[in-house]
């Protein structure tokens, strides 16, 4: 295991597409799918808070489960819940590293900070 891991930023696909009410609810996939891209740089350029570079999981639930992922952005497609899939990803890969939850969600921020991890507001990568 790698003594010097990456920075761990975890996406909630569904939180931040969902901040923006530019008609992602036609096609939840490909907002999905727009949302991947445009977090392909923060892999190699990372954030002002978090440095850089930066290992980057899109977690995304329910129509969005197809979305592959692309060098740079690791997508987790949750079985159930995404906020449970994002604190099973913090507890199990964020132990000993940095890691930052971007999510609105209240009761998916208690929950991740309860572990360790920081948490940005969806603007941070939009």
């Amino acid at each position: 295991m790698d003594r010097n891991p990456l920075p761990l930023l975890v996406v909630d696909a569904a939180n931040v597409v969902g901040s923006v009410p530019d008609g992602w609810w036609r096609d939840r996939r490909g907002a999905n799918e727009r949302l991947r891209d445009a977090l392909i740089p923060l892999h190699t350029n990372g954030l002002p808070s978090l440095g850089a570079p930066l290992e980057v999981v899109l977690v995304v639930e329910g129509a969005a489960r197809g979305v592959t992922e692309v060098e740079g952005v690791r997508v987790l497609a949750a079985p159930g819940s995404g906020d449970d899939a994002i604190v099973d990803l913090v507890r199990a890969e964020a132990p000993g590293r940095r890691c930052a939850v971007v999510t609105a969600d209240r009761a998916l921020r208690a929950r991740v900070t309860a572990l360790g991890a920081e948490v940005l507001g969806p603007r941070s990568v939009r």
